[in-house]
């Protein structure tokens, strides 16, 4: 069977390039004899693969000395308590904005670790379909908390606040080296690996070093494995990292690099995002939900002119129709994972990195057949 075009949002698709590397050192690596998957964490030959990774990272995030990059485990939602534990702890206050289901993940896990949670703008009054804008933030908060790219609703930030001295810290899970970021204006950056750098299993942290508490100084309780401290100490190898996810990181960061790096990877997704949303635009089919700017580049939602809002059972009945029946035509032409996240409903394409300009493309020509055949 030939390869499909995977839209999903998450675990996502990998360059192809990347697999067959793997694949060709599955069974041993380098000459060791055996495969990455099976190797000690404390062997000779594992060290320069998370070295290099970390070097990689720094290279191509611009990342200045004085920030620890991080593996992690735990994904993105560990990552919710992590940063409150490590950085709510002077005035037990952040501000958070809500445009989505992460962010108010987020907000609600500091609120459980007792920190004083304000939510000082959110864009749930329409469905989180556009992003605030919030120029400047201030106060006495500990830290600001934005999701810089909403998966479910398809939103990004195409601005970054001005929180002046209050550590910015931002959830990139979803766009992370999919545009150049400048990662001065940020205290703390997160990434769940399993969009845009590696299947799941490892989580990328970028913290400045002067936010990093002692653990006995992070939040009463905070276990060992929560303290920042703890894994900036021990070069993200205090317990057994993911190691194989971990190195299959470094390679899809090497191939993002050969490709031009965040540069690179940013003219190659807006070539992409703009074909897609140009055709939304211009349909009388389908739509796309997220308001022009605040559209992500990464997690493009769409609806068909049946999704009215309608809520009698007739019209509900024939959304689901029709959204079911694309769904399936759709997989049995070789474009998998369009289902929509039930929030929003209808379809999402997730056109991350490692999706391809003929993917869209292949996505828009399905498009335009079934808008055809069900008008």
């Amino acid at each position: 069977m030939s390869r499909v075009y995977n839209f999903s949002a998450g675990p996502s698709c990998l360059p192809e390039e990347v697999l067959r590397e793997c694949a060709a050192e599955m069974l041993d690596y380098k000459g060791t004899g055996q495969s990455v998957m099976e190797m000690s964490h404390r062997s000779s030959a594992y060290e320069p693969i998370i070295e290099d990774a970390e070097a990689t990272v720094r290279r191509l995030m611009n990342v200045p000395d004085n920030y620890k990059v991080l593996f992690v485990q735990g994904g993105g939602s560990t990552q919710f308590a992590m940063v409150a534990q490590n950085l709510g702890i002077r005035h037990k206050k952040a501000a958070y904005i809500e445009t989505g289901v992460w962010a108010k993940k987020a907000a609600a896990e500091a609120k459980k670790l007792g920190v004083a949670v304000d939510i000082i703008a959110s864009s749930k009054d329409k469905n989180y379909s556009y992003i605030p804008r919030v120029e400047k933030i201030t106060g006495d908060y500990d830290y600001a908390y934005i999701c810089l790219n909403n998966t479910i609703m398809g939103t990004h930030y195409e601005y970054i606040p001005d929180t002046g001295s209050i550590p910015l810290v931002a959830d990139i899970s979803s766009c992370v080296l999919s545009e150049p970021l400048d990662v001065t204006k940020f205290g703390l950056l997160f990434a769940g690996a399993q969009k845009n750098l590696a299947p799941a299993g490892v989580t990328l942290v970028i913290v400045r070093e002067d936010l990093i508490p002692e653990p006995d100084d992070c939040l009463p309780g905070t276990p060992t494995m929560l303290a920042y401290k703890t894994h900036a100490e021990n070069g993200s190898m205090y317990n057994t990292p993911p190691c194989y996810t971990i190195y299959v990181l470094g390679k899809v960061l090497h191939w993002i690099e050969k490709n031009g790096g965040a540069e690179g990877m940013a003219r190659r997704n807006r070539e992409k995002a703009d074909l897609l949303y140009g055709y939304l635009d211009a349909s009388d089919f389908y739509h796309a939900t997220a308001e022009k700017g605040s559209r992500s580049l990464m997690n493009v939602p769409f609806l068909t002119k049946y999704s009215t809002g309608a809520t009698d059972e007739a019209s509900l009945a024939k959304e689901k129709e029709i959204n079911s029946a694309f769904v399936k035509e759709a997989e049995a032409a070789g474009l998998v994972n369009l289902k929509g996240h039930r929030l929003v409903g209808g379809m999402r394409a997730s056109i991350y990195n490692a999706m391809t300009l003929d993917g869209v493309k292949a996505l828009i020509a399905f498009m335009d057949k079934f808008a055809a055949e069900n008008k």
